[in-house]
């Protein structure tokens, strides 16, 4: 074979992979809007409102006999869909890596997903089981669909392009969150002119959601490609394989100490994108309208912090700035606490620190989990990463709705989440990063 047929070979394999990387962001593209418009900024204070329309004269639902406070039937729902994610993330996961068909379940995970968030355009009236219901299929699918997503990276990506790509994958994320946002903003704010009640604006904002998402995912399911590894076929089913990459991992503890204090301040962040809104709108007094905005802040300064903290790390080292992001993270939750209500300027101000460490903290958690894995084993330990990702993010809502219904305040309930920060802090500040990566038999940066 000739200079010139390799060359081309590589030309045309270089070709087919930015191709199918391209087809990769468009997943971002696609279910990102249910997480910006869904889950932080409509359902949680409309979900609420039902809620409290089907409540007795003490402001409680009945759900299975159930006594639950009103405002906490949110919070308890997104904790359940998480419960329910992490029970199937293992056993969709260990069949993917079986059969090496990963479009196939992404493909239903998506469409199961955006169905269910198209379905929210019934929520009505005093509907509020309903409305639970479809919020634990829908996040709980989008959790699962989530994990095969990230599982693709490595296959599409040598790990020289890998930050960019993945940093891609985020941009268009958020540039898709914001951009609907602002329909919404437009649809919500003159629902008026356009015929619709408030109500009705709501469901058509979160139905849409849903619509995007079943679209946007028919680029991703046509470019990526299926791929059967050899090395998988004998991967044990479910919950033993994780168990086993669990055992695993005890072999390099500090991995798992990584691990731990990860999902816990992982989890604090997870809780404040779903509870805020409901905090402004119940506990501030502020309207939809200020909501929205507040979250296209977010969305646009989330990317701008993510490159301040990039290079934040460059210079000072990863593990450093995570730490300083959650020193920030805890100011500003502290600082939310004592935010006058009906004052949407402070609110905005508070949204603007979130937005700036937003980003940054999930990614390069990301990066620097990445050099921890041993080499070889980069999807086993993903996979456990995703599920550990999902794991305790139901312990936040959990706290936030008991802090609720305990004390009837969603300042004390905003409050009791600067414990994940404080113990996320303590717990990554006694990992020794350098050695960590050495024993995981991996080359220790310059600075990290």
């Amino acid at each position: 074979m000739g200079t010139d047929t390799v060359r081309t070979d590589a030309a045309g394999g270089a070709a087919e992979r930015r191709r199918e990387q391209r087809g990769w962001y468009f997943y971002d593209w696609a279910c990102s809007v249910y997480s910006t418009s869904v889950l932080t900024v409509f359902l949680g204070p409309y979900l609420t409102s039902v809620a409290r329309s089907a409540a007795d004269a003490s402001g409680y639902v009945h759900p299975l006999g159930i006594p639950v406070r009103s405002g906490s039937f949110f919070a308890y729902s997104v904790s359940l869909s998480v419960i329910v994610a992490v029970l199937v993330m293992p056993l969709v996961g260990a069949a993917a890596d079986r059969t090496g068909r990963k479009k196939p379940l992404l493909a239903a995970a998506a469409y199961t997903g955006a169905a269910a968030t198209a379905g929210m355009f019934f929520l009505d009236g005093d509907r509020y089981l309903l409305g639970g219901v479809l919020l634990v299929i829908a996040n709980a699918a989008q959790s699962v669909a989530m994990m095969l997503y990230n599982s693709y990276l490595p296959q599409i990506a040598p790990p020289e392009e890998r930050d960019a790509v993945s940093s891609r994958g985020w941009a268009f994320g958020y540039a898709a969150g914001a951009l609907v946002l602002v329909a919404d903003l437009v649809l919500y704010s003159g629902h008026d002119s356009f015929g619709l009640s408030e109500g009705m604006a709501v469901r058509v904002c979160l139905a849409s959601a849903g619509l995007w998402w079943g679209a946007f995912a028919l680029v991703p399911l046509r470019r990526l490609r299926d791929r059967r590894s050899a090395a998988r076929e004998g991967a044990a089913p479910g919950w033993r394989q994780l168990a086993a990459t669990v055992r695993d991992m005890r072999r390099h503890p500090l991995t798992l100490a990584f691990l731990l204090a990860y999902l816990v301040y992982n989890d604090g962040i997870q809780t404040v994108i779903s509870q805020a809104s409901v905090y402004g709108s119940e506990e501030l007094d502020l309207g939809q309208s200020t909501l929205i905005v507040a979250v296209l802040l977010v969305q646009v300064l989330a990317v701008a912090g993510a490159l301040l903290l990039g290079r934040l790390a460059r210079r000072y080292g990863a593990k450093r700035t995570i730490l300083g992001s959650l020193v920030a993270w805890t100011v500003t939750l502290a600082a939310g606490y004592f935010l006058p209500a009906g004052a949407p300027g402070w609110f905005f101000a508070l949204a603007a620190g979130i937005g700036l460490v937003l980003g940054g903290s999930q990614a390069l958690s990301r990066s620097l989990f990445s050099h921890l894995v041993p080499p070889g084993k980069e999807a086993e330990y993903f996979s456990a990463y995703e599920v550990s990702d999902r794991g305790m993010s139901w312990l936040g809502p959990l706290l936030f709705g008991l802090t609720y219904q305990l004390t009837g305040s969603y300042r004390d309930a905003i409050l009791s989440l600067v414990a994940f920060f404080v113990i996320g802090f303590l717990l990554l500040a006694r990992v020794p990063v350098r050695r960590a990566i050495g024993d995981a038999g991996n080359p220790v940066p310059e600075r990290i």
